[in-house]
């Protein structure tokens, strides 16, 4: 009876409680400060204080996999660090109810001059396993980490991706209860992030608790129950991995509402973020590339772009699956007759995945006259997979018998698709599939 009540009460109690946590970093101006400041000499204060986390609290229950999303600089690093130990915090409090396993930066925790099955025993140990449990798992680190004979060599002979296959290796390998990753799996081949990602599903199934930092928003919409969203050091909400990107979507592009505007004044007075609103670009320049390839004539110049989700929301997050809109503008400064507008999208490896433009969708317009201003749009469904895309513009035609380049931007802004499920090869056909019993005779 007192073991059913106890494993009640484990199975009640969050993995992780943090209530209320803040902290504060001085930042000084110049180095010279920090030391007049510590010594008394200036009468004025020296430093500002730079809030990293400010207030927060949220629960992460046992064997959930939890996403923390946010823009760089949100607050992710800090609460995974104050959650292992790394950091403390300036206020509030962290519980934690279990045995951690932490991968946080590439080779924390490494000494460079042993080498790699001796970084095993030492990066175990400071995890707080014993000589004992290192040994018994040592077959299987090695195995999952598959570095080969590299492993007796010392470690800063490593490759970046060497590195970070025994540090993922020890860290995932040596039984936790808690697993925590930031931004980790970066670094690894194709194959290798495969399979980190089935240990996490292994790590699911075993009621393993998983807290999990990425900028791969696939990644957290695949693999999460449930996502904290930080920005500038504020949780702005939490949800299902779907509510929770759609948000994001929205601070990307400063759309964002803010509930609390007292609770929040120190993001709304922020002078960058003042200036980039006095700017227009508040958020709509994410995702724009300022060294895009461009070059043409000048009769005709393309002078803004954007996508919108199924919202008609600002976004450079699309999810697979739903339709989403290209906006153009286009302003003429001659007369262009019968012009046409074109977009194509290519991978990061520069391969064109696909493309059209109006004249292929026989959507023929009348020529462009000195100072007009058109608004090109397509709309379609992404169907693409999940990962990272480059979106090129242009807009082209003929005088008379001679093709005109007016503008063309190549690689003018980055997309990201979204995606729980990938397919094989470059988009999804969208299969139906039914399986249905066969009567043998």
């Amino acid at each position: 009876m007192d073991e059913l009540k106890n494993e009640l009460q484990e199975s009640v109690v969050p993995a992780i409680e943090i209530k209320d946590v803040v902290k504060i970093y001085k930042l000084y101006d110049k180095p010279r400060d920090r030391v007049k400041e510590a010594l008394g000499l200036g009468r004025k204060q020296a430093h500002k204080l730079h809030y990293a986390l400010n207030g927060v609290s949220l629960n992460i229950h046992r064997g959930e996999t939890v996403g923390i999303i946010g823009t760089n600089g949100s607050g992710k690093s800090t609460i995974l660090k104050i959650i292992t130990g790394v950091l403390n915090p300036t206020s509030g409090q962290v519980k934690v109810n279990g045995r951690i396993s932490a991968l946080l930066e590439l080779g924390a925790g490494f000494n460079m001059e042993y080498n790699g099955i001796e970084n095993v025993y030492l990066n175990g140990t400071m995890m707080g396993f014993s000589d004992r449990e290192i040994k018994e798992k040592l077959p299987e680190i090695l195995e999952f980490a598959d570095i080969g004979p590299y492993v007796n060599q010392p470690v800063k002979t490593y490759s970046s991706g060497m590195f970070v296959r025994l540090a993922f290796a020890v860290a995932i390998n040596i039984d936790p209860e808690i697993l925590i990753v930031d931004e980790a799996l970066s670094v690894g081949d194709v194959f290798f992030q495969a399979k980190c990602y089935h240990k996490f599903d292994e790590f699911k199934k075993m009621g393993k608790t998983i807290v999990f930092v990425s900028h791969d928003l696939s990644a957290i919409s695949k693999y999460c129950d449930r996502v904290f969203l930080l920005d500038r050091g504020t949780l702005l909400g939490e949800g299902t991995p779907k509510e929770m990107i759609d948000t994001y979507k929205r601070v990307l592009v400063g759309q964002y509402e803010l509930a609390d505007k007292q609770e929040h004044a120190a993001f709304l007075e922020d002078e960058a973020f003042q200036q980039a609103a006095k700017n227009g670009k508040s958020g709509t320049s994410v995702g724009v590339n300022p060294d895009a390839l461009e070059y043409g004539t000048g009769q005709a110049e393309i002078v803004e772009y954007y996508l919108t989700d199924d919202r008609g929301v600002r976004t450079t997050a699309v999810i697979k699956g739903s339709v989403y809109t290209l906006h153009m503008k286009v302003k003429f400064s001659a007369h262009v007759p019968a012009p046409i507008f074109a977009f194509t999208i290519k991978n990061a490896m520069g391969t064109e995945i696909t493309g059209t433009n109006s004249m292929i969708e026989k959507a023929y317009l009348e020529s462009g006259e000195p100072g007009q201003m058109k608004e090109i749009t397509f709309t379609q469904k992404m169907s693409l997979q999940g990962g990272e895309y480059l979106l090129s513009l242009g807009v082209t035609g003929y005088n008379m018998d001679t093709f005109e380049v007016y503008h063309r931007l190549y690689d003018a802004l980055n997309i990201t698709v979204v995606s729980d499920k990938d397919t094989v090869g470059y988009y999804d056909m969208d299969s139906e599939v039914k399986v249905t019993d066969v009567i043998l005779k």
